[in-house]
């Protein structure tokens, strides 16, 4: 039998048009497609366009993006990058109506923003699932406006949890999922789905020029920068007044300080009256602990001042002149 026959009579028993053929896999990719559409139906109507206006006093070129409202009472969550530093901005809900909504929270450092909409009008929403029960290879699916295509559906798997990605603002983005779910610019600040309705992340990124490399940030982390912005309309971090870079330890320190790592903090300043000026913390000094924890770097550094450490008694490991000492201050909060 000629090949062009045998591939096309395998064909034809795989779509189970031909005697015999009934296809074992159809259940399944009926099954697929159902979960697709059920989240689509359910998560869709509550998936907005953010509109923001150009503004050349802030130097702001305007744009568009996603978003999703999480509360009944109108609060939608979109990516800081995407509302550009903006005070109000326009949405644009899955029904052709337009409303206007207040930024009552922008975290550069998560690449999150909270709105509020202006109108007191009845809206769908979704729920901020939790994403440490995700698993890899599990379905994901994104919705979001995509170059201006409104209420694009795109499905994947999870291909990674717990990435990291650099924000804007120079910070890392812990707890990042990334996914293969396909995303264009427009789809910022959409919801990463489910295949059961919950929302388990904020899409956020992409890396041009791959394919099939998009990012999320987690439904958790955006749980608790959403939690801070409404109790103080921003996210508290700790601050204790050094500038630092990270640096390789000497192998001679390792013995002498009892070190195991291969890379710490440096501090290169400290400001006058901060509370690494006042605990005694000089310019050379060599961070390598914060409260047992061992920091390997400036990422590290950032991450341990989180809003728990506010004015709470802190030691901080250091190695001055070869020998290691531990310091007690208490972490302001960044203003």
């Amino acid at each position: 039998m000629p090949d062009f026959a045998v591939r096309f009579m395998l064909d034809e028993l795989a779509a189970g048009s031909l005697p015999g053929g009934e296809n074992p896999d159809r259940s399944l990719f009926d099954a697929y497609s159902n979960a697709v559409v059920d989240v689509v139906e359910r998560v869709g109507p509550a998936v907005v366009r953010v509109d923001v206006a150009a503004d050349r006093k802030n130097r702001s070129r305007g744009g568009s993006g996603s978003g999703f409202v999480i509360s009944p009472d109108g609060l939608v969550i979109t990516n800081s990058h995407v509302v550009q530093s903006a005070k109000n901005v326009r949405l644009g809900l899955t029904d052709g109506a337009t409303v206007d909504a207040k930024v009552i929270g922008d975290d550069p450092h998560t690449d999150l923003a909270l709105l509020h909409i202006a109108q007191s009008i009845a809206l769908p929403y979704v729920r901020l699932g939790d994403s440490r029960n995700m698993r890899r290879g599990q379905i994901a699916i994104a919705i979001g406006n995509p170059l201006g295509f409104e209420s694009t559906v795109t499905a994947g798997i999870i291909s990674a949890l717990g990435r990291t990605l650099r924000a804007q603002s120079g910070r890392m983005i812990d707890d990042v999922i990334q996914t293969d779910a396909s995303l264009n610019p427009g789809n910022s600040g959409g919801p990463l789905v489910a295949s059961s309705g919950e929302v388990i992340g904020v899409n956020t990124a992409v890396i041009m020029g791959a394919q099939g490399i998009c990012f999320a940030v987690a439904s958790n982390t955006a749980s608790y920068v959403v939690s801070e912005m409404i109790r103080h309309g921003r996210v508290r971090r700790g601050y204790i007044g050094v500038g630092a870079q990270t640096v390789p330890i000497p192998k001679r320190w390792g013995p002498i300080a009892g070190l195991r790592q291969s890379h710490a903090v440096i501090v290169a300043s400290v400001e006058t009256s901060s509370p690494a000026a006042k605990a005694g913390i000089r310019i050379g000094d060599v961070i390598v602990a914060i409260d047992g924890t061992t920091i390997t770097g400036v990422d590290d550094l950032l991450r341990s001042l989180h809003a728990g450490r506010i004015d709470k008694d802190t030691e901080i490991g250091i190695v001055s002149r070869g020998e290691r000492r531990t310091v007690s201050l208490v972490p302001a909060e960044r203003v």
